[in-house]
């Protein structure tokens, strides 16, 4: 007998979150997982800044006008680590899973910063990744920095190594590249509730759904690995908080196409039956296996790559606002400017009580 790999059930998980509350939002987050553990998952994903919401107004709102939802977000954003880590800790832990979430990550040194961010908990609580997302898109520039590599990596974990990127970073190449080329074998992305691009008729408009599908199929198939696809949901409390009033912005809100979550095998079919426009969970059971037959046709990162005629570098060093020379730097000036921006940090160990 030859060695065996893993397989495990997966769930993503499709739901909105209680727009711009981060404790009541953390509450659904636990029934979720409850439910999602309960059906027998031992991978559960979320949507894009789920915690505490998918900044949609950025889309559709002057800029001059979002300074209060930019506060409220602010307000509800996640430190990392901190009291609300702490609980999706706990929550794997309690309940035995991997966790990935996408949350707005909180700067720990500045009082504006904000990041795009995808957070994996292993079943022991511990903070397996942290992936900024690397460039924001259109319109989330006005609420998101940029984030950088220092966590673009699969984690190693027992159900396989997983990596994740976060909504447009799965139509960035070389991102998606740099995830297989380091060993990835089941990928996470997440994406938002809603992307409203155009004032014209709903036939016109971005197609997110169909996006969604392209991408997802497209690394799945070319780098022979799962693909579990997690989005989050608009629902009315959050149209009604972004609109204000202004029923042109909620029409534009409630006629964009809505998103799909999925799951896909390393054909890029589709392993079971979509979730669309609904709240609930898509599951599927996952043999890691699977790759091996499919990629002796075509290995992007073995042998169907040209290693003498292409090359590929990553810089994984964290980019932080200041560097800190000298003596004197222990009493925690280094902590908080250097340790809290590569948290968990290169050597694996997480900070704090281990979370």
């Amino acid at each position: 007998m030859g060695d065996e790999f893993p397989r495990f059930r997966a769930a993503a998980v499709q739901a909105a979150p209680v727009f711009l509350d981060r404790e009541a939002t953390l509450d659904k987050v636990a029934a979720l997982v409850a439910d999602a553990a309960a059906g027998g998952a031992d991978l559960v994903v979320f949507g894009e800044s789920f915690v505490p919401a998918f900044p949609v107004w950025n889309l559709v709102l002057a800029p001059i006008d979002q300074h209060r939802l930019f506060r409220a977000l602010y307000e509800n954003a996640v430190l990392v680590p901190g009291l609300q880590t702490e609980r999706l800790a706990d929550l794997a832990r309690r309940h035995g899973v991997h966790l990935s979430i996408g949350v707005t990550e909180r700067s720990p040194v500045s009082m504006g910063a904000l990041y795009n961010t995808n957070l994996l908990f292993g079943p022991d609580g511990r903070l397996l990744n942290r992936h900024r997302k690397l460039v924001p898109t259109w319109a989330e520039k006005l609420t998101w920095a940029n984030g950088d590599a220092s966590q673009l990596r699969p984690a190693q974990t027992e159900i396989g190594r997983l990596g994740a990127l976060i909504c447009g970073e799965n139509t960035n190449t070389l991102a998606r590249y740099a995830l297989l080329a380091q060993g990835e074998q089941v990928h996470l992305a997440s994406y938002p509730p809603a992307w409203p691009f155009r004032r014209s008729a709903p036939s016109a408009n971005y197609d997110l759904r169909r996006a969604i599908e392209i991408r997802s199929a497209a690394h799945a198939f070319e780098g022979k690995v799962w693909n579990v696809v997690a989005s989050a949901l608009l629902d009315e409390r959050a149209i009604a908080i972004v609109a204000d009033g202004d029923a042109g912005v909620a029409e534009l809100l409630r006629s964009a196409p809505r998103p799909v979550s999925m799951i896909l095998d390393p054909n890029g079919d589709v392993c079971g039956e979509p979730l669309a426009g609904e709240e609930g969970i898509v599951y599927a059971e996952i043999d890691i296996a699977a790759s091996i037959e499919a990629k002796q046709a075509h290995d992007i990162v073995g042998s169907y790559q040209r290693f003498d005629l292409f090359s590929v570098g990553l810089d994984q060093r964290p980019q932080r606002p200041i560097e800190l020379r000298g003596d004197g730097l222990e009493d925690g000036a280094r902590g908080r400017a250097e340790e809290a921006e590569a948290w968990p940090r290169e050597d694996g160990e997480a900070g704090g009580d281990g979370r």
